[in-house]
């Protein structure tokens, strides 16, 4: 198994990149940097390129609406280039707030949009000229308005022509597609212990249509890690997180994160949470996230039960332990869990 990290950052990025330099040096893969409506990741990752060595950089996730199909794969090639092929992919559909509020864009046809992405990139990566009829038509026929396109391909040559390529998901189509065309998968709040449950089927069936010649599905999940601290208090930082995108990531009715932990079998505080966040009353729905889902999604107690929790991840299929080390000594944390894989 191998040991990534978000990139974690609250003010300065490029302090933030110093720290994964420094991760880096004790061992970690992978450093996967989010955009959501904050900076964008692209630069962000064009700077740990230069600061790092060995590690592969991700991006956690490009929306698949606010950037062309073509943008996002000459994105990836760019950081490919950079990084002398240590770029990894990751895309996923946000949500309709994000998408509709921040960008202008109508939420419309997310599976169909991901889908479009992984093809068109693959096929820009190998430097097809590019002829396609779909959600994106390139070139632009006369009917949608197109007067002067023609048919391209990528003009520079990419330092890899199959850069790997993961999605964000959680509804079981999403997933299914997943685990049919991607490389890898990126899902969230990850309870290992009801991953079978809630995902097993779609995998399985993504599985059975997926091209032998793209390997196994990489599985990139974990959570908030400390070894030897009070793990209750660990897990009360990650109250907010979880209230945040249960509560206030979606409308009722159109909450992934919400669904998520309904299927896991938290239905009555899940409610409660999203109630307490609409209504504005934070510190309540904090309180109503469940300790024991708190539990599973951490790493954070005594040396033995962090070493339990790096086996469930791992058992339940997960391939990259993603890691938020807290604690006075990251990198020691870092290493010391290295030494356990």
């Amino acid at each position: 198994m191998e040991l990534s990290s978000p990139l974690t950052y609250t003010g300065d990025p490029r302090t933030a990149a110093d720290r994964a330099a420094a991760l880096e040096s004790a061992g970690l893969d992978a450093v996967w940097v989010a955009e959501a409506y904050g900076f964008d990741s692209p630069t962000i990752m064009g700077y740990l390129a230069a600061r790092t060595e060995r590690m592969r950089i991700g991006s956690a996730v490009l929306n698949v609406y606010s950037r062309s199909p073509a943008l996002i794969a000459q994105t990836a090639a760019g950081l490919d280039a950079l990084t002398g092929g240590r770029a990894l992919l990751g895309i996923g559909a946000s949500g309709p707030q994000v998408v509709e509020g921040w960008h202008g864009r109508r939420y419309d046809r997310p599976l169909g949009r991901t889908r479009e992405v992984i093809e068109l990139s693959r096929r820009i990566w190998r430097r097809e000229v590019i002829e396609h009829r779909g959600i994106t038509d390139l070139p632009l026929p006369p009917e949608k308005g197109g007067t002067l396109g023609k048919p391209l391909k990528l003009l520079t040559h990419p330092v890899r022509d199959t850069i790997p390529v993961y999605v964000a998901a959680l509804g079981p189509a999403n997933v299914r597609m997943t685990a049919e065309l991607a490389d890898g998968w990126l899902p969230f709040l990850y309870a290992p212990e009801h991953a079978a449950q809630v995902w097993g089927p779609s995998l399985a069936e993504g599985a059975a249509k997926r091209d032998p010649a793209l390997g196994p599905l990489a599985v990139v999940a974990g959570g908030l890690l400390a070894v030897d601290d009070d793990a209750e208090a660990v897990h009360d930082l990650m109250r907010p997180t979880v209230a945040l995108y249960v509560g206030g990531m979606g409308a009722p009715g159109r909450n992934f994160y919400h669904d998520l932990i309904c299927s896991y079998g938290y239905e009555a505080a899940a409610a409660a949470i999203q109630e307490h966040y609409l209504a504005g009353r934070r510190k309540e729905a904090e309180t109503a996230v469940p300790a024991e889902l708190l539990a599973r999604i951490c790493l954070a107690g005594p040396e033995s039960h962090v070493r339990e929790r790096v086996e469930a991840f791992r058992e339940s299929g997960v391939t990259m332990l993603n890691v938020t080390p807290v604690g006075a000594d990251p990198a020691r944390l870092i290493e010391r869990v290295r030494g356990w894989l």
